[in-house]
Protein backbone atom coordinates (compact mmCIF):
# COMPACT_ATOMS: atom_id res chain seq x y z
CA UNK A 1 0.00 0.00 0.00
CA UNK A 2 0.97 3.52 -0.98
CA UNK A 3 1.88 6.43 1.21
CA UNK A 4 0.11 9.54 -0.47
CA UNK A 5 -0.24 13.62 0.04
CA UNK A 6 -3.03 15.21 -1.63
CA UNK A 7 -2.39 19.04 -1.73
CA UNK A 8 -4.73 21.04 -2.08
CA UNK A 9 -7.44 18.49 -1.02
CA UNK A 10 -10.65 20.44 -1.79
CA UNK A 11 -13.87 18.60 -2.87
CA UNK A 12 -12.32 16.19 -5.80
CA UNK A 13 -9.07 15.64 -3.75
CA UNK A 14 -11.39 14.32 -0.62
CA UNK A 15 -13.38 12.58 -3.27
CA UNK A 16 -10.14 10.84 -4.36
CA UNK A 17 -8.65 10.61 -0.70
CA UNK A 18 -11.82 8.71 0.21
CA UNK A 19 -11.63 6.25 -2.01
CA UNK A 20 -7.76 5.47 -2.03
CA UNK A 21 -8.13 5.10 2.25
CA UNK A 22 -10.66 3.08 1.69
CA UNK A 23 -8.78 0.54 -0.16
CA UNK A 24 -5.82 0.82 2.18
CA UNK A 25 -4.06 3.42 1.32
CA UNK A 26 -2.70 6.04 3.66
CA UNK A 27 -3.48 9.27 2.69
CA UNK A 28 -2.77 13.04 3.71
CA UNK A 29 -5.12 16.17 2.89
CA UNK A 30 -3.05 19.06 2.76
CA UNK A 31 -4.97 22.36 3.07
CA UNK A 32 -5.79 25.71 5.39
CA UNK A 33 -7.95 24.32 7.76
CA UNK A 34 -8.04 20.60 7.32
CA UNK A 35 -10.50 19.90 9.95
CA UNK A 36 -13.35 19.06 7.65
CA UNK A 37 -11.55 16.41 5.82
CA UNK A 38 -13.88 13.11 5.63
CA UNK A 39 -12.83 10.51 7.53
CA UNK A 40 -9.62 8.61 6.83
CA UNK A 41 -7.97 11.28 5.68
CA UNK A 42 -5.02 12.52 7.51
CA UNK A 43 -5.00 16.30 8.04
CA UNK A 44 -1.95 18.79 7.07
CA UNK A 45 -2.15 22.08 8.27
CA UNK A 46 -0.70 24.25 6.17
CA UNK A 47 -0.41 26.86 2.94
CA UNK A 48 1.14 26.18 -0.27
CA UNK A 49 1.63 29.63 -0.67
CA UNK A 50 3.92 29.90 2.21
CA UNK A 51 6.76 27.82 2.49
CA UNK A 52 7.03 28.52 6.13
CA UNK A 53 4.11 26.02 6.41
CA UNK A 54 5.29 23.24 4.46
CA UNK A 55 8.34 21.95 6.92
CA UNK A 56 6.62 19.35 8.40
CA UNK A 57 5.10 17.21 5.60
CA UNK A 58 4.55 13.42 5.80
CA UNK A 59 7.93 11.49 5.61
CA UNK A 60 8.14 9.01 3.06
CA UNK A 61 5.90 9.55 0.84
CA UNK A 62 5.18 7.23 -2.46
CA UNK A 63 3.29 9.76 -4.38
CA UNK A 64 2.09 13.35 -4.29
CA UNK A 65 -1.28 14.42 -6.10
CA UNK A 66 -1.12 18.33 -6.72
CA UNK A 67 -5.09 19.30 -6.84
CA UNK A 68 -4.70 23.10 -5.79
CA UNK A 69 -7.45 25.36 -7.18
CA UNK A 70 -7.35 29.19 -7.83
CA UNK A 71 -8.93 31.01 -4.77
CA UNK A 72 -10.32 33.41 -7.44
CA UNK A 73 -10.68 34.12 -11.04
CA UNK A 74 -7.31 37.11 -11.02
CA UNK A 75 -3.57 36.75 -12.35
CA UNK A 76 -2.38 36.94 -8.75
CA UNK A 77 -4.35 34.03 -7.53
CA UNK A 78 -3.47 31.64 -10.55
CA UNK A 79 0.12 32.53 -9.74
CA UNK A 80 -0.06 31.62 -6.41
CA UNK A 81 -1.62 28.65 -7.04
CA UNK A 82 -0.33 27.17 -9.67
CA UNK A 83 3.25 28.80 -9.99
CA UNK A 84 3.84 29.82 -6.21
CA UNK A 85 2.43 26.59 -4.74
CA UNK A 86 3.92 24.26 -7.20
CA UNK A 87 7.02 25.89 -6.59
CA UNK A 88 7.03 25.38 -2.86
CA UNK A 89 6.13 22.26 -2.38
CA UNK A 90 8.66 20.72 -5.04
CA UNK A 91 11.17 22.86 -2.78
CA UNK A 92 9.80 21.17 0.70
CA UNK A 93 9.84 17.71 -0.67
CA UNK A 94 13.41 17.81 -2.21
CA UNK A 95 14.51 19.45 0.95
CA UNK A 96 13.04 16.15 2.99
CA UNK A 97 14.49 13.80 0.29
CA UNK A 98 11.29 12.39 -0.54
CA UNK A 99 11.51 8.93 -2.26
CA UNK A 100 8.68 9.81 -4.76
CA UNK A 101 7.84 7.22 -7.22
CA UNK A 102 4.73 9.41 -9.09
CA UNK A 103 3.44 13.21 -9.29
CA UNK A 104 0.35 13.78 -10.33
CA UNK A 105 -0.93 17.65 -11.30
CA UNK A 106 -4.58 18.17 -12.01
CA UNK A 107 -4.36 21.06 -15.12
CA UNK A 108 -6.94 22.23 -17.52
CA UNK A 109 -8.31 22.22 -20.64
CA UNK A 110 -8.09 25.88 -20.94
CA UNK A 111 -4.31 25.56 -21.57
CA UNK A 112 -5.17 25.17 -25.14
CA UNK A 113 -5.72 28.08 -27.81
CA UNK A 114 -7.98 26.78 -29.68
CA UNK A 115 -11.59 28.16 -29.92
CA UNK A 116 -12.87 27.56 -32.57
CA UNK A 117 -14.16 24.14 -32.58
CA UNK A 118 -10.79 22.88 -33.77
CA UNK A 119 -10.35 18.82 -32.12
CA UNK A 120 -7.20 18.63 -29.65
CA UNK A 121 -5.28 16.20 -28.17
CA UNK A 122 -2.35 15.75 -26.17
CA UNK A 123 -0.59 17.09 -28.85
CA UNK A 124 -2.31 19.89 -29.89
CA UNK A 125 -0.21 23.15 -29.31
CA UNK A 126 -0.86 24.22 -25.49
CA UNK A 127 -0.68 27.78 -25.84
CA UNK A 128 -3.53 30.13 -24.45
CA UNK A 129 -2.92 33.85 -23.83
CA UNK A 130 -5.21 34.08 -20.98
CA UNK A 131 -2.98 34.31 -17.52
CA UNK A 132 -5.05 30.97 -16.23
CA UNK A 133 -3.60 29.34 -18.98
CA UNK A 134 -0.13 30.61 -18.52
CA UNK A 135 -0.07 30.36 -15.28
CA UNK A 136 -0.92 26.71 -15.61
CA UNK A 137 1.07 25.89 -17.91
CA UNK A 138 4.20 27.08 -15.94
CA UNK A 139 3.18 24.36 -13.27
CA UNK A 140 3.00 21.93 -15.15
CA UNK A 141 6.95 23.16 -16.45
CA UNK A 142 8.16 23.53 -13.18
CA UNK A 143 6.91 19.66 -12.50
CA UNK A 144 8.09 18.41 -15.35
CA UNK A 145 11.66 19.81 -14.37
CA UNK A 146 11.67 18.30 -11.07
CA UNK A 147 13.19 14.75 -10.78
CA UNK A 148 10.44 12.30 -10.20
CA UNK A 149 8.02 10.70 -12.31
CA UNK A 150 5.19 13.14 -13.38
CA UNK A 151 1.68 12.80 -15.26
CA UNK A 152 -0.31 15.63 -16.09
CA UNK A 153 -4.04 15.62 -16.21
CA UNK A 154 -6.02 18.36 -18.21
CA UNK A 155 -9.50 18.13 -16.97
CA UNK A 156 -12.52 19.84 -18.74
CA UNK A 157 -14.81 21.72 -17.03
CA UNK A 158 -15.73 19.71 -14.01
CA UNK A 159 -19.76 19.57 -12.61
CA UNK A 160 -21.43 17.57 -10.23
CA UNK A 161 -22.69 17.70 -6.57
CA UNK A 162 -22.61 20.78 -5.70
CA UNK A 163 -21.25 22.57 -9.25
CA UNK A 164 -24.67 22.78 -10.42
CA UNK A 165 -24.42 26.13 -12.16
CA UNK A 166 -25.67 25.28 -15.64
CA UNK A 167 -28.70 23.24 -14.03
CA UNK A 168 -29.24 26.46 -12.02
CA UNK A 169 -29.47 28.99 -14.77
CA UNK A 170 -31.55 26.83 -16.85
CA UNK A 171 -33.99 26.85 -14.26
CA UNK A 172 -34.33 30.09 -13.19
CA UNK A 173 -34.27 31.50 -17.09
CA UNK A 174 -30.94 33.07 -17.57
CA UNK A 175 -29.23 30.99 -19.57
CA UNK A 176 -28.90 31.89 -23.00
CA UNK A 177 -27.81 30.17 -26.36
CA UNK A 178 -25.26 31.98 -28.16
CA UNK A 179 -25.46 33.06 -31.66
CA UNK A 180 -23.82 31.80 -34.23
CA UNK A 181 -21.36 28.51 -34.92
CA UNK A 182 -21.55 25.35 -32.69
CA UNK A 183 -19.91 25.96 -29.22
CA UNK A 184 -18.40 23.32 -27.95
CA UNK A 185 -18.16 22.45 -24.39
CA UNK A 186 -16.08 19.84 -22.67
CA UNK A 187 -16.95 18.22 -19.46
CA UNK A 188 -16.35 15.73 -16.78
CA UNK A 189 -18.07 14.49 -13.49
CA UNK A 190 -16.31 14.90 -10.17
CA UNK A 191 -16.63 11.40 -9.24
CA UNK A 192 -15.17 10.73 -12.64
CA UNK A 193 -12.46 13.33 -11.76
CA UNK A 194 -11.93 11.59 -8.78
CA UNK A 195 -11.50 8.22 -10.51
CA UNK A 196 -9.26 9.77 -13.32
CA UNK A 197 -6.71 10.43 -10.40
CA UNK A 198 -7.09 7.67 -8.88
CA UNK A 199 -6.62 5.18 -12.38
CA UNK A 200 -3.60 6.69 -13.31
CA UNK A 201 -2.24 6.66 -9.71
CA UNK A 202 -2.45 3.45 -10.05
CA UNK A 203 -1.06 2.44 -13.55
CA UNK A 204 2.14 0.90 -13.75
CA UNK A 205 3.73 3.25 -16.56
CA UNK A 206 1.49 6.22 -16.85
CA UNK A 207 2.01 8.58 -19.94
CA UNK A 208 3.04 11.94 -18.76
CA UNK A 209 -0.36 13.15 -20.17
CA UNK A 210 -4.13 12.58 -20.54
CA UNK A 211 -6.77 14.54 -21.46
CA UNK A 212 -9.56 14.53 -18.85
CA UNK A 213 -13.14 15.18 -20.50
CA UNK A 214 -16.26 12.61 -20.94
CA UNK A 215 -16.64 10.73 -24.97
CA UNK A 216 -19.16 14.25 -25.89
CA UNK A 217 -17.67 17.56 -26.01
CA UNK A 218 -21.36 18.99 -26.38
CA UNK A 219 -22.44 22.11 -28.25
CA UNK A 220 -23.66 24.57 -25.34
CA UNK A 221 -26.89 25.07 -27.15
CA UNK A 222 -27.51 21.34 -27.21
CA UNK A 223 -26.94 20.86 -23.38
CA UNK A 224 -28.70 23.84 -22.40
CA UNK A 225 -31.64 22.83 -24.51
CA UNK A 226 -31.68 19.09 -23.07
CA UNK A 227 -31.54 20.64 -19.65
CA UNK A 228 -34.61 22.52 -20.27
CA UNK A 229 -36.50 19.45 -21.52
CA UNK A 230 -35.82 17.39 -18.20
CA UNK A 231 -36.36 19.96 -15.97
CA UNK A 232 -40.00 20.74 -18.18
CA UNK A 233 -38.76 24.87 -18.33
CA UNK A 234 -38.67 27.23 -21.66
CA UNK A 235 -35.69 26.37 -23.35
CA UNK A 236 -33.31 29.18 -23.37
CA UNK A 237 -33.25 31.86 -25.51
CA UNK A 238 -30.67 32.97 -28.43
CA UNK A 239 -28.80 36.21 -27.55
CA UNK A 240 -25.92 37.65 -29.34
CA UNK A 241 -22.55 36.57 -28.70
CA UNK A 242 -20.57 38.98 -26.14
CA UNK A 243 -17.96 40.98 -27.86
CA UNK A 244 -14.33 39.97 -27.24
CA UNK A 245 -11.43 42.75 -27.24
CA UNK A 246 -8.42 41.56 -28.03
CA UNK A 247 -5.85 40.13 -25.35
CA UNK A 248 -8.93 40.70 -22.85
CA UNK A 249 -9.11 38.44 -19.36
CA UNK A 250 -13.18 37.00 -19.62
CA UNK A 251 -15.25 34.97 -17.60
CA UNK A 252 -18.78 33.74 -18.12
CA UNK A 253 -20.21 32.97 -21.21
CA UNK A 254 -17.57 35.10 -23.19
CA UNK A 255 -14.55 32.77 -21.49
CA UNK A 256 -17.17 30.11 -23.04
CA UNK A 257 -16.64 31.44 -26.46
CA UNK A 258 -13.00 31.77 -26.40
CA UNK A 259 -12.92 27.98 -25.08
CA UNK A 260 -14.81 26.68 -28.10
CA UNK A 261 -12.72 23.39 -28.82
CA UNK A 262 -13.38 19.27 -28.44
CA UNK A 263 -11.20 17.50 -26.53
CA UNK A 264 -9.67 13.67 -26.97
CA UNK A 265 -9.88 11.21 -24.37
CA UNK A 266 -8.67 8.53 -26.30
CA UNK A 267 -5.67 8.27 -24.89
CA UNK A 268 -7.40 7.85 -20.92
CA UNK A 269 -10.12 5.78 -22.39
CA UNK A 270 -6.80 3.37 -24.11
CA UNK A 271 -5.57 3.25 -20.67
CA UNK A 272 -8.49 0.71 -19.43
CA UNK A 273 -10.28 4.12 -17.57
CA UNK A 274 -14.08 3.78 -17.97
CA UNK A 275 -16.71 6.14 -17.08
CA UNK A 276 -19.23 6.38 -15.00
CA UNK A 277 -20.58 8.98 -16.61
CA UNK A 278 -19.61 8.88 -20.63
CA UNK A 279 -21.67 12.26 -21.58
CA UNK A 280 -23.67 15.26 -19.82
CA UNK A 281 -27.49 13.40 -20.17
CA UNK A 282 -26.00 10.65 -17.56
CA UNK A 283 -24.10 12.63 -15.41
CA UNK A 284 -27.12 15.45 -15.23
CA UNK A 285 -29.75 12.88 -14.75
CA UNK A 286 -27.79 11.96 -11.71
CA UNK A 287 -27.44 15.55 -10.52
CA UNK A 288 -31.36 15.94 -11.52
CA UNK A 289 -32.53 13.13 -9.61
CA UNK A 290 -30.82 14.01 -6.44
CA UNK A 291 -31.78 17.49 -6.92
CA UNK A 292 -35.33 15.72 -6.80
CA UNK A 293 -35.05 13.40 -3.92
CA UNK A 294 -33.50 16.41 -1.49
CA UNK A 295 -30.11 14.21 -1.09
CA UNK A 296 -27.86 17.19 -3.67
CA UNK A 297 -25.78 19.40 -2.04
CA UNK A 298 -25.90 23.27 -1.83
CA UNK A 299 -24.94 24.83 -5.06
CA UNK A 300 -20.85 25.80 -6.21
CA UNK A 301 -19.01 27.27 -8.95
CA UNK A 302 -19.44 24.46 -11.83
CA UNK A 303 -20.68 23.64 -15.31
Amino acid sequence: MARILIAGCGDVGATLGQSLSAAGHTVWGLKRQPAGLPPGIRPVAADLTDPATLTALPPELDAVVYSAAASGFSAAAYQAAYVDGVRHLVAALRATGQPLQRFLFTSSTSVYAQHQGEWVDEDSPAEAESFSGRCIREGERLLAASAWPTTVIRFGGIYGPGRTRLIASVRSGTATCPVGPPLYTNRIHRDDCARVLEHVLLLPQPLPLYLAVDDDPAPLDAVLRWLARQLGVAESPLAPAPALKPGAEVRGAALRLRASKRCRNARLRASGFVFRYPNYQEGYAALLRAQAEGTAPPSAPGV
